[in-house]
């Protein structure tokens, strides 16, 4: 009796998509090469393009196929790239009633209310702090544009530990955590 062949550890076993996000402001999602998170009206921008990754039921990675920068969000609301995945690299890709998506951060939300903090471009192509992007506005609606489905390895959690302990809720090793939140603009401690 034969038995089937082990796959190992390093092969890749989940099938996501490479694909450009699209906003309803008329903007494609970037992460350039700095570390900047914005909107491009280029069609072409070859920092527009992203690797989808299923981590878990409606839960994606999003990692620029260009820099292999995850996007990641902090427990303020800012948008941030990560070298590393992290747990704020997780978020719940979910379909509005208009069949745009929306992507929602799976560690944070308002205390009060409980209302999803979400991915967002303004009308300047320009990325929102979570907390301040409501689901039913177009700020929030994504259209992804499917290029093609890919095989990936499953992220793992690397500096885990540090990040715990760094208590902070930014990943210690993270590229840009604190000179690159909120699309590459220095964050400012009023909201």
């Amino acid at each position: 009796m034969a038995f089937p062949l082990r796959r190992s550890a390093s092969e890749p076993q989940l099938k996501g998509i490479v694909t450009k996000l699209c906003s309803r402001q008329g903007f494609h999602l970037q992460l350039q090469a700095d570390g900047t998170i914005d909107g491009t009206k280029e069609e072409d921008s070859s920092y527009a393009v992203f690797n989808l990754i299923p981590v878990g039921l409606r839960v994606v990675a999003i990692q620029s196929v260009q820099t292999k920068l995850y996007l990641a969000m902090n427990n303020e609301g800012y948008l941030y790239t990560s070298e590393h995945f992290t747990p704020e690299c997780k978020f719940k890709e979910s379909v509005f009633e208009n069949y745009y998506v929306t992507y929602s951060s799976m560690l944070y939300r308002q205390q009060q209310s409980g209302r999803a903090w979400y991915l967002g471009l303004n009308k300047e192509g320009r990325v929102m702090k979570g907390n301040h992007v409501k689901k039913t506005k177009p700020a929030a609606h994504f259209i992804p544009k499917p290029l093609k489905v890919a095989m990936y390895r499953e992220p793992s959690l690397h500096d885990m530990t540090e990040f715990s302990r760094s208590g902070s809720g930014t990943p210690t090793k993270s590229r840009s955590a604190s000179a690159m939140l909120n699309g590459g603009k220095i964050a400012s401690q009023s909201t």
